[in-house]
């Protein structure tokens, strides 16, 4: 029972961000400033502001992005900006712990700003080196392949605004919402069997070795995975390199979500390859550094 309560609770948690994206979609495809706005997502300034709203402590701007990524309003750094600047649970952790333990306290600062450092320097380097792609809106469910159809795969005209503006985005952020339900209940009941103490114990190595774990960890979509690798920090259990590898990976449920579209399932993995070699290397290379100063 305490596992689909938790899992419910997580779940509750997103479902506005999933259905305010989709009520967002609808209105740009439809509304009369909706080039503007998909210029502004696809804009110089796209990879800074998705990096500073992924540094808010829980994964709905990840699923928000997720989704605007899928309907090609936002670009691949855009997307990897605010998946790498993510962390779920891990700075509500260090605040919680700050007032008893200096080793948290000590962190939080340098946490955000690496994080944010990473993923700014990562978006902008991606959305360099991958063309610009800037076309209509692409369809979130038609499977038929006709121009005309929009994100819900059917024609609008002749739907009031209620049913398009409403009706139709909370339908498909139920249906959304009731996968990420699912996830969140296998993965519950797989931590629950295991035990989050034997995920922690598990988080061995050295300064080379430890990121490759972590970051693997940290691709669990569950706020378990950022709880428990916040945690094993604070005792002290792992380096703060090896913590930043785990919370970059960390995207929550916006990986969930992005994965969902089967249709692009090579691009969506190897996304997914890509943010943990890059959570890898610079969990490494902080290590190395904090190794040399004696940090």
């Amino acid at each position: 029972m305490e596992v689909v309560l938790d899992a419910l609770k997580d779940t509750l948690i997103v479902f506005p961000f999933i259905l305010i994206i989709y009520m967002l979609i609808e209105l740009l495809e439809n509304g009369t400033t909706a080039a503007k706005t998909r210029r502004a997502l696809q804009g110089p300034l796209a990879p800074l502001l998705g990096g500073a709203t992924g540094l808010v402590p829980q994964c709905g701007f990840s699923v928000m992005a997720a989704r605007l990524y899928d309907s090609g309003l936002i670009r691949t750094g855009t997307i990897m900006a605010v998946f790498l600047a993510t962390s779920d649970e891990a700075l509500i952790i260090l605040l919680v712990n700050s007032p008893l333990s200096a080793h948290a306290a000590q962190a939080i600062l340098p946490l955000i700003i690496v994080k944010l450092i990473v993923a700014v320097a990562v978006g902008y380097l991606v959305n360099a080196l991958i063309p610009d792609r800037r076309t209509e809106v692409q369809p979130l469910y038609s499977e038929t392949g006709n121009a005309t159809s929009y994100s819900c795969g059917h024609e609008h005209e002749g739907k009031s605004s209620a049913r398009l503006y409403l009706l139709e985005p909370l339908y498909h952020a139920l249906k959304v919402t009731g996968f990420i339900l699912l996830v969140n209940l296998i993965f519950g009941f797989i931590i629950a069997e295991v035990g989050e103490d034997k995920i922690a114990s598990g988080l061995i190595g050295g300064n080379y070795f430890q990121p490759f774990i972590t970051a693997a960890v940290g691709l669990i979509p569950n706020c378990a995975s950022s709880t428990v690798i916040t945690e094993t920090f604070v005792k002290g259990g792992i380096t703060f390199g090896s913590c930043i590898a785990g919370l970059c990976t960390n995207a929550g449920l916006g990986m969930v979500v992005l994965l969902k579209n089967t249709k692009k399932i090579k691009r969506n993995l190897l996304l997914v390859v890509a943010m943990y070699a890059v959570s890898v290397i610079v969990g490494i290379v902080i290590n190395v550094v904090c190794a040399a100063f004696g940090i």
